[in-house]
């Protein structure tokens, strides 16, 4: 059994709560969060407020207190440096869904990898990275083809989804192709559309719940876990997954 520190207690990062204490391969230890007064709907109830783990020295005493085997972080890029060197002394996974990394905490994450694993990933679930997957190589397969990109969310996110602008550095078109759309009653819902002579592809992937982030984050922590040290996408633990299955089919 895999012993988790959840980092981030969002809508995000309840529903990811609620996924990890059910699955029986993980044991939820804590959670630090935003606020120590809102109550906790999880079993064991601890937690700790994120103003107690102000500086990494915090980390280093936390971590001593309730060892863990992973973190999960739903929370904001700063965390990363607080943990980061806490993290690292104890080779701890990280499974991050923050979509906000800069380019200098990505080198830092990439710098943590030389020691322990790293998954970043910014949208997490499983079926939103299996499209991507399916897009990068139907753009591989046919380049010639027209493609435009359309995400539909909640009427008050206010800027362009950052799934849609990976989804089109992943197949390399320009951002300008992507459509957004801002209505009430949508989760999230992404849509990648290939025009070809006589005939079109519709990839298309919606999310109806929170605990689609959980049910990702539980299968990044399974892979990961065997891997080695490094830095790893979401993709690459699927296409890592798929490779192992073709081989295991051929033979």
């Amino acid at each position: 059994m895999i012993k988790v520190g959840l980092v981030g207690f969002g809508k995000a990062g309840q529903a990811v709560a609620q996924v990890l204490q059910d699955d029986p391969r993980y044991e939820l230890c804590w959670i630090a969060r935003r606020s120590a007064s809102a109550p906790v709907q999880i079993s064991p109830e601890v937690s700790v407020p994120v103003a107690a783990l102000a500086t990494p020295d915090d980390w280093n005493a936390w971590l001593d207190a309730h060892p863990v085997d992973a973190l999960v972080d739903f929370s904001n890029p700063e965390s990363l440096h607080l943990y980061g060197e806490a993290m690292r002394a104890r080779r701890l996974m990280l499974v991050s869904a923050i979509s906000a990394y800069s380019p200098a905490d990505l080198d830092y994450a990439h710098g943590l990898a030389a020691d322990t694993r790293v998954l970043c990933s910014p949208n997490i679930t499983v079926g939103i990275n299996f499209l991507i997957m399916a897009a990068r190589l139907l753009r591989k397969i046919a380049p010639f083809a027209d493609v435009e990109i359309v995400e539909q969310h909640f009427r008050d996110k206010p800027e362009v989804s950052g799934t849609a602008r990976k989804i089109a550095q992943s197949i390399n078109v320009d951002e300008d192709r992507i459509t957004s759309l801002r209505l009430g009653g949508i989760v999230g819902h992404h849509e990648v559309i290939f025009g070809f002579p006589y005939q079109t592809v519709r990839l298309i992937h919606n999310s109806i719940e929170r605990r689609a982030f959980g049910t990702g984050a539980a299968f990044a922590l399974a892979e990961l876990q065997k891997c080695e040290n490094g830095f790893y996408t979401f993709d690459d633990l699927m296409m890592r997954m798929v490779r192992h299955e073709l081989l295991t089919e051929q033979a």
